[in-house]
């Protein structure tokens, strides 16, 4: 990478492998969640994070670049924990909290993804792709609360 157009670009392929490996791992937080609430966290953010990974798809089209190629090592690292977790964790309760901490390190993760890459895009010109990007860590930012909400509210409770 020798200029930040060439970083933008690797950063958008990075969020995209993100995305994608978040499309997979969902599924199966979402089937750990014994709370109904969560449960139904996890399914709704697997529609919205396939619509972030469309939305990724369309700029890149419009920038004249693939979308794959990029493996997101850290998204890999941050999923292989929560696989991890999920095998030793003991008890619905603890299960659904765990779950809750897992989920959001993948959101912060995210956040700081989408914070750069609009950063980026407007230091670029590109106007309408950091607003597109903006939309998408507007959606990181209300998933992370959500999650927020769920813990504070009830199930770290559960878990003591």
């Amino acid at each position: 990478m020798k200029n930040l157009k060439e970083l933008f670009e690797h950063q958008l392929q990075d969020l995209y492998s993100a995305e994608g490996q978040l499309i997979k791992a969902l599924p199966k937080m979402a089937k750990k969640a014994s709370d109904s609430k969560l449960k139904k966290a996890f399914e709704d953010h697997l529609e919205e994070t396939k619509e972030q990974r469309k939305r990724l798809e369309e700029i890149c089209d419009e920038l004249g670049i693939k979308p794959g190629g990029e493996t997101c090592k850290a998204m890999e690292g941050l999923i292989k924990e929560a696989e991890s977790f999920m095998k030793e964790a003991e008890g619905s309760e603890v299960m659904d909290a765990g779950l809750i901490a897992e989920a959001q390190r993948v959101e912060h993760y995210e956040i700081s993804g989408y914070g750069t890459a609009v950063r980026f895009a407007k230091e670029l010109g590109h106007t309408e792709i950091a607003d597109t990007l903006q939309t998408t860590l507007d959606e990181e930012y209300d998933a992370d609360n959500k999650l927020d909400k769920l813990a504070e509210g009830r199930l770290n409770k559960k878990a003591k």
